[in-house]
């Protein structure tokens, strides 16, 4: 999740999502080394060993991303899966609305680059004050998340939106300085570690708060392996102790950054020292490229094909009886994988034509959009997972996973080639937030979409001795009011998922496929902006 600030370079990393998430987390940042020219220097620098001088600085960057990917977790993997046992996928849409920010950081990225107090620090002045918030705003939601879980009926969704998309936006606003600081709190020997750190703190914190916490959540998983006498309501690790937790880390934490570490001068780097001004009219003049307009279309709408399998598959799994803590446990095994596969996948996309597996891992992706469906249709109702049924889910999600690594890793190869390398930290910025929206904005509409062709009949009648739909959350609670059952007619899944997958492949094949293919064709200096100039 690498949306840098004027002046700092992306940097290739891998952070891991669930496959709600997966799309918009894994498109985050690019290789800093290939933003500018390359020189020899900078190959050996990449290849040195992690000096003794910057172990200490190289920690504080995993703690600084690993209190990024707590909240994340909760939001992108975790309070999802607790919500869909209470609300509509219309409102579960209204929830994903919280994850918006960290697809827009772009908007106010140099604004944090360019003001900031010199006494306390360039990065130090933003993150000092939004690790404080993030820290009373989840001390906050510590005393009363409980109590608005507990609703079940009428859980506030609005009001647990807003404070979920406040922490992102937290979060998303701290990222952004945690990757400008990471260029000078290493050593340049030490500056390829920067993604390195990146990775493993991102890693760490989200799946603390999403494969650990839903396990230890679980009333199932603490009865059987933590507890000598069960409890069926709660797990050993209540959400709002967790979030109590977290947020004194956040206090302790920046006190430290306060009292303790001093941050270096800020480098004279020419992009750095761009106004506010000057930033957003060089984003104009990229948006104005001659080629621009038809590869920001591309991005996007690229992903609406497979959008529908990424954030409503697991859910309806779950939804199905599939175990959180099962689905959680399939995401974890596919990480090593998935770096398994990126490795190989940037062999793949060296050479003049890198787009060329994006395309053919964009058959994959639509492949497997259509086979999840198969899926969730063959759940054994009513009895156990087995052992097989549960292989074909992790495979299902490591192939998916190992399409959509492909796709990664070819766009980065081609976005890294064509970025203007006198600008490359904001041209690569602009390119990664319409990359990253093009897997946000679809969501909300699919997830209304969900329940706009799902049928549904309560099995018992209203006050009036009519039959009522049970779809909305409203039908649902008055139907369990009425101790009666929801049943399904018609599961809206099935044709939101099938129109996204036709949709998707009739885009691909008119415009997606030869527009990608004569973009890859034009020489590279069409992509810079002193060939209009």
């Amino acid at each position: 999740m690498d949306v840098n600030p004027v002046g700092t370079t992306h940097r290739r990393k891998e952070p891991l999502a669930t496959p709600i998430e997966k799309e918009e987390l894994e498109l985050q940042a690019l290789p800093s080394t290939k933003t500018q020219p390359a020189s020899s220097v900078d190959e050996e620098e990449g290849n040195a060993p992690l000096s003794k001088k910057d172990q200490a600085n190289f920690a504080l960057l995993v703690v600084l991303y690993l209190l990024q990917g707590v909240p994340v977790g909760l939001s992108f993997g975790s309070i999802p899966f607790m919500l869909k046992a209470h609300l509509s996928y219309s409102q579960i849409g209204i929830f994903s609305l919280s994850s918006w920010p960290y697809s827009l950081k772009l908007l106010w990225s140099p604004i944090v680059d360019a003001v900031y107090s010199p006494s306390i620090g360039r990065r130090k002045s933003w993150i000092i004050p939004i690790q404080l918030l993030t820290g009373c705003l989840f001390y906050w939601l510590g005393c009363h998340i409980d109590a608005i879980m507990d609703q079940e009926e009428h859980i506030p969704i609005y009001r647990l939106t807003a404070s979920f998309l406040l922490t992102v936006f937290f979060c998303a606003t701290q990222d952004v300085a945690v990757d400008g600081w990471a260029l000078t709190l290493l050593s340049k020997e030490s500056l390829s570690y920067a993604s390195t750190a990146q990775t493993i703190g991102l890693n760490v914190g989200y799946f603390m708060s999403f494969t650990v916490f839903l396990a230890l959540n679980s009333p199932e998983f603490s009865n059987k392996y933590l507890r000598s006498e069960p409890n069926e309501l709660v797990g050993v690790l209540p959400l709002s102790t967790y979030m109590k937790f977290w947020a004194f880390m956040y206090f302790a934490v920046t006190a430290w950054l306060y009292f303790v570490k001093r941050e270096s001068e800020p480098s004279q780097n020419p992009e750095e020292q761009l106004g506010i001004r000057d930033v957003y009219r060089t984003i104009w003049k990229i948006c104005k490229l001659p080629h621009m307009k038809s590869f920001v279309f591309v991005l996007m709408m690229a992903k609406f094909g497979f959008i529908c399998h990424e954030a409503v598959t697991s859910l309806k799994l779950v939804e199905k009886g599939f175990s959180k803590e099962d689905m959680a446990l399939s995401v974890l095994l596919d990480f090593p994988l998935q770096i398994f596969f990126g490795y190989y996948a940037a062999k793949w996309s060296t050479g003049a034509r890198p787009l060329m597996p994006w395309l053919y891992a964009f058959y994959g992706r639509l492949l497997f959009s259509a086979l999840g469906m198969l899926v969730v249709a063959g759940y054994p109702q009513g009895q156990e997972v087995g052992y097989v049924y549960f292989c074909i889910i992790m495979a299902s999600t490591v192939l998916s996973s190992f399409m959509s690594t492909v796709q990664f890793v070819s766009i980065s190869a081609f976005m890294t080639s064509i970025a203007d390398p006198v600008i490359g930290g904001t041209y690569m910025t602009l390119l990664n937030t319409f990359s990253n929206f093009g897997g946000t904005w679809p969501k909300f509409f699919v997830l209304k979409a969900v329940d706009y062709f799902t049928k549904s009949r309560c099995s018992v009648t209203n006050a009036q001795e009519q039959d009522f739909s049970c779809t909305s959350e409203a039908g649902n609670a008055l139907c369990k009011d009425l101790d009666g059952t929801c049943l399904i007619l018609q599961d809206g899944y099935y044709y939101a998922g099938s129109l996204c997958v036709i949709i998707g492949l009739a885009l691909f094949l008119v415009y997606i496929r030869p527009v990608v293919r004569h973009l890859e064709k034009l020489p590279k200096r069409l992509w810079r902006l002193n060939s209009t100039d």
